[in-house]
Formats: structure tokens, C-alpha cells, sequence
């Protein structure tokens, strides 16, 4: 009992000391919280030139569609060696010909007739001499005829001659009036025959030149260099009227559509689009429309690693808006499609090709452009003169790429953040750093540079 009582006087040493030190210790000393500035990249906003534009994508398609179709009816005599699908045949070169016994005997035919009413037309002519020969010859005798007649009427009045013998001369002078005027008709008639004869030559003409086109369109040709897309035909085979023997595409001129928002269109086209601008739709208005926002268009072909562009042409817009996806057709046309291809290094724009269309109208200067991140539900992030984060509501128009175009809100020389900032707080003290990859690369886009849509 007595040895466990000897542990307390240590501890009570123990706690004394302690107690010494407590009490001989300072307070220690409260500062106030300092405010940490927040490091953020920053660009300044200066007005650059902006070269509006939009993409899209779409499939290849020939500029024309030529089917060749049986315009006459018969056997296929021939049929050109290298017709076969995909084969690249030049401008005039015979794919097909079809019997022609048929319409060489409709041409003679035809000739035979003509020659037949020529023969008849030549016998109206020496029928209208013959007849106007033999009219004199019987208006002679008519004037005879009426002398006697007088003659006797007067030797009847003096009592000289029986009436029978007069009623005979009378008889005998109608008789020959009758010749008289029987052959007057004939030559009246004459020209009507000949007009008749006439329209007939012309419609045997007509026939004969229905044959020789008959005849010329059983030799088909290529109108165009062209690349044949369709083969229906083929040796003794029998070719109705109207059917599609062959399809064949144009080499020259390749057109793609693509499929556009129509918020982005019109958008690049208000940028460029003057004000109190009315009135309606004509041809002449649309291609003044064209001109007065020079459109542009460039058609890449992503292969791989590797791009092969080839220059457009704004060509139109297309007739229909997709409703359910909200975009538009803009056609371009791109003009010697396979002229300037080469083998193992680039290729020809080929139908059915899936490319990247970019259109571009005239360019803006002194827009003002900023990072599409740097958007904040419409809202910028801005470090004001007193390095503190002001939040700005700001007007934008046409987005592209990564920037967007602001119309109201922004001036020059204004320090827009381009680095997250969470949480962002209004007038949280913050330290900017110039970034000046992110500044280069928005002007370059601005001025035509890649970028994606």
C-alpha cells in the first residue's frame, strides 16, 4: 500500500511544471485572411478580318445524267466492245447500233413516191398545154358555129329556110359552146390539182425526212467525254422504243449538295447582308444576290492523313429544307472533275464520294471574334482594370469553327478569359497571363484558317 503511494508526488511534480510553462507562454497573434489572385489566360480583343463561312457534307454526283434511249424499235447489231460499267469512253464514239433494213426501206419507199408525184405534177403541166391548145381550136369553131347560126336565123326571118334546119344549127352551136366550156373547166382545175399534187410531194418529203432520221438514230453516240454508269443492252437483242439502253455520266463538271443549318446560313449571309434589302426572287435577282456576296466554295476529299481539296463554284440552293434536321441544300459545282487527276496521287471527284464542302462569302474587317469556350450561357468572362472578373453579357451572330462573331459588347483592348474559372464569383481578384497561341490561332481562323464546324 505504502509503495503505491510513492507514484503521486512524480506526478504532481509533473503537473506543476506543466502549469509553469502554460502560463509563461504568449497568445498567438490572428491575421486577417489574404485575398489570393486566381491565374487565368487571357486574350485581347482586337478587330480583326473575318472571312465567313460554313461546312457541310454531302455526296459527289455528276453535273449531267445522259441516258441513252431507244428512240426506234429493232435488233441491236452492235454494241460497242468497251461498253462495260465504269468505262471512260470519249465524246462521239458509237455504243450502240440497231438494224436499219427497216427504215432504209421506208427512205425508198419514200424517194418512190416522190419521184411518182413529180411524174404527176410534170403531167399536169403538159395536160394545162394540151388543153389550152385544143380550148383555141374550139373557141374557133365556136365563133363559126355562131356566124352560121346568125345566118340562118336571118334567112328563117326572111322565110328562106325550113325551122327545123334552124333548130339544128341552134342545136349544133350549144353543142359546140358546150366543148367550149368543158374544156374551160378542165384548165380551172388544173391549178388545184397542181397544189394538190404539191402537198403530196411535201408529205412524202415529210416521210422521207421522218426515214432518214429513223436511220440516223439507230447509230447512238456519246454526246459528251463521259463514264458509263448503267449497261442494258446487248447483241440480237431486240430494242423496244423508249427503253434505256445505256447511262452514262458527265466527265467534265461534278456537283455535290450539301446540308447546311440554316441558323449557321443565314447567319454568314447576314454578315455580308445589306439593310432595307426587299423585293422578290427573280433569276436576275438571285444571280445579283450571288455576285454582291461572292460566294466561294472549296470541296476536301479526307483521306486518311492526307487532304486533296479542289476549288468550286457556288452553283444554287437546293429547292427543299430538310424538317427534321433544319438544314439546307447548297449545291456546288466543281468544274473538270477528273482533268487534273492523277494516278496514285490525286483523284478524280468521283460520284458517290462523301466530301467536306466549305462555302465562304465576301470578307468583314474589323470584326470582332472570340473563342467559342469562352462563352458562358452568352455570357463572357472579362478581367477589368482592377485585374477583377467582371461578367458581361455580350451580342454574338455568326458562329464558325471555334470563334464566335460578337456584334455588341465588346471593344478593343478588352481582356477576355479563355481559361475555366470555377467557381467564377464577380470582382474575385484575378492574375492575367496573355496567351498568345489562342490569340494567333483565332485570327488565323477569323482570316480563312482550318477549323472544324
Amino acid at each position: 500500500m505504502f509503495k503505491k503511494l510513492l507514484i503521486i508526488p512524480p506526478i504532481l511534480i509533473g503537473i506543476a511544471v506543466l502549469y509553469f510553462m502554460a502560463s509563461g507562454r504568449q497568445t498567438p497573434e490572428r491575421n486577417p485572411p489574404a485575398e489570393i489572385a486566381r491565374a487565368v489566360r487571357v486574350i485581347h480583343v482586337e478587330p480583326t478580318r473575318l472571312v465567313p463561312r460554313v461546312t457541310g457534307f454531302g455526296s459527289v454526283y455528276p453535273g449531267t445524267v445522259w441516258s441513252a434511249i431507244a428512240q426506234v424499235s429493232g435488233e441491236v447489231v452492235y454494241v460497242n466492245p468497251g461498253l462495260e460499267n465504269g468505262a471512260i469512253l470519249s465524246a462521239g464514239t458509237e455504243i450502240v447500233r440497231i438494224s436499219s433494213a427497216d427504215f432504209s426501206l421506208a427512205i425508198a419507199q419514200a424517194q418512190a413516191n416522190i419521184r411518182s408525184a413529180e411524174a404527176k405534177l410534170a403531167e399536169i403541166d403538159v395536160t394545162e398545154i394540151n388543153t389550152s391548145a385544143l380550148l383555141d381550136i374550139e373557141r374557133r369553131g365556136l365563133e363559126l358555129r355562131e356566124a352560121e347560126l346568125a345566118r340562118k336565123q336571118s334567112l328563117f326571118e326572111r322565110g328562106t329556110i325550113a325551122q327545123s334546119a334552124l333548130e339544128l344549127e341552134q342545136r349544133e352551136t350549144l353543142a359546140q359552146r358546150k366543148k367550149v366550156q368543158d374544156l374551160e373547166n378542165s384548165l380551172r382545175l388544173l391549178p388545184t390539182q397542181r397544189i394538190v399534187q404539191q402537198e403530196q410531194i411535201a408529205i412524202y418529203r415529210t416521210q422521207l425526212n421522218s426515214a432518214e432520221l429513223d436511220l440516223a438514230r439507230t447509230h447512238i453516240e456519246l454526246p459528251f467525254d463521259a463514264r458509263i454508269a448503267d449497261v442494258n443492252v446487248e447483241t440480237a437483242q431486240f430494242a423496244q422504243t423508249g427503253s434505256i439502253l445505256v447511262v452514262a455520266d458527265s466527265l467534265d463538271i461534278a456537283e455535290i449538295e450539301a446540308q447546311i443549318p440554316i441558323s449557321q446560313f443565314r447567319a454568314m449571309i447576314n454578315v455580308n447582308a445589306p439593310t432595307g434589302a426587299h423585293g422578290g426572287v427573280t433569276a436576275e435577282s438571285i444571280a445579283r444576290i450571288i455576285d454582291r456576296f461572292g460566294f466561294e466554295a472549296t470541296v476536301r476529299l479526307h483521306a486518311g492523313e492526307e487532304t486533296v481539296e479542289w476549288p468550286a463554284r457556288f452553283a444554287r440552293i437546293s429547292d427543299t429544307i430538310d424538317p427534321k434536321t433544319r438544314t439546307i441544300g447548297a449545291i456546288v459545282a466543281v468544274d473538270g472533275a477528273y482533268a487534273n487527276a492523277a494516278p496514285g496521287q490525286r483523284p478524280p471527284l468521283t460520284k458517290g464520294m462523301f466530301v467536306e464542302i466549305e462555302l465562304r462569302t465576301r470578307s468583314m474587317e474589323g470584326a470582332i471574334t472570340v473563342p467559342r469556350a469562352a462563352f458562358h450561357n452568352g455570357n463572357l468572362y472579362l478581367v477589368d482594370d482592377e485585374n477583377r472578373l467582371e461578367i458581361r453579357a455580350v451580342s454574338s451572330g455568326l458562329v464558325q469553327g471555334n470563334l464566335v462573331l460578337v456584334t455588341d459588347g465588346l471593344e478593343a483592348g478588352d481582356q477576355v478569359i479563355v481559361s475555366d474559372l470555377i467557381p467564377a464569383v464577380a470582382r474575385m481578384l484575378l492574375s492575367p497571363i496573355l496567351d498568345e497561341d489562342t490569340q494567333a490561332t483565332l485570327k488565323a481562323e477569323a482570316a480563312g484558317g482550318t477549323g472544324s464546324q
